[in-house]
């Protein structure tokens, strides 16, 4: 029985690594890139994080292993037709993208070899964290630009706002707003898109980990909108506010605008963590 266990292990190990090489080159490149990684810092942790889900449920997870033929190799081969057809497509499409299809189709690879030699039984006890990796996938780029354009339409109306409360004269048009001496524009830069997909997965996190009723993990989850939107105007305003009354370049070259996002971004963590108490304490009390 042991050597059986130690010849499934041994085989499922095998196609781990092969998942693992059909999506390193796509995101090595993304991530070494100079337009693009500033958005995937995130990739590294994520199987980490799922790794550390599995192994501390492994006795739920590996308790009664069953193999899983039929869809186990369907969605082997189903990743890797997917995989061929990023190979022969890649050079029409961008990076991103590429990076995007290559590593889905390792992920969809790598599900398969689970299922295939753990079974359904353990997929199910498992779903969160094998479902949590799919945050490995780069965000195709259509999508990644609604998404920062929603953002830029939610922060330019923060700012417009917070403007209007500090009693600054301030003309808008669009995203640009002209203040005495100073134009601003909230550009796809101030979308916070980084500190939104970082504030994203923490609350899939927290409201998988902290809460059990549906309706509160969609809640915090969906908090995380509002919360990045203010955040960016709060940031926005506040740099602005300095560059008027204190130095100009802090708008271009100061710290704060390169370098000092994760200022605004524990302020935005600690109110998605009241949110998360008031709805544990809810639950609590039901």
């Amino acid at each position: 029985m042991l050597a059986f266990i130690n010849k499934r292990n041994a085989i499922f190990t095998l196609l781990t690594v092969l998942a693992g090489w059909m999506a390193y080159s796509p995101l090595r490149d993304l991530l070494t890139s100079t337009t693009k990684s500033e958005y995937y810092s995130h990739i590294l942790l994520i199987p980490l994080v799922s790794g550390y889900f599995i192994y501390t449920g492994r006795k739920a997870i590996f308790a009664a292993l069953k193999y899983s033929y039929a869809i186990g190799f369907v969605l082997l081969i189903l990743g890797a037709a997917f995989y061929a057809f990023g190979w022969h497509q890649g050079n029409k499409l961008n990076q991103n993208d590429y990076s995007a299809l290559m590593t889905f189709s390792a992920l969809i690879f790598w599900m398969g070899s689970f299922i295939l030699f753990f079974g359904t039984r353990a997929f199910r006890v498992a779903i969160f964290p094998l479902f949590f990796l799919a945050f490995m996938i780069p965000v195709p780029s259509v999508l990644m630009d609604n998404i920062i354009y929603v953002l830029q339409v939610g922060s330019a109306e923060v700012v417009y706002l917070l403007f209007g409360l500090t009693e600054l004269p301030v003309a808008r048009e669009g995203f640009v707003f002209q203040l005495p001496g100073l134009n601003i524009e909230v550009a796809k830069q101030c979308s916070g898109i980084r500190s939104s997909l970082g504030l994203f997965i923490t609350g899939i996190l927290a409201s998988h980990y902290f809460l059990k009723n549906g309706w509160n993990k969609i809640l915090l989850i969906l908090a995380v909108f509002p919360i990045t939107i203010f955040k960016n105007g709060i940031r926005v305003v506040t740099l602005t506010l300095l560059a008027m009354y204190v130095d100009e370049r802090i708008l271009t070259q100061g710290f704060l605008h390169k370098s000092g996002g994760f200022i605004f971004y524990i302020p935005a963590l600690i109110l998605l963590g009241l949110i998360l108490w008031f709805l544990r304490k809810s639950e609590r009390k039901k």
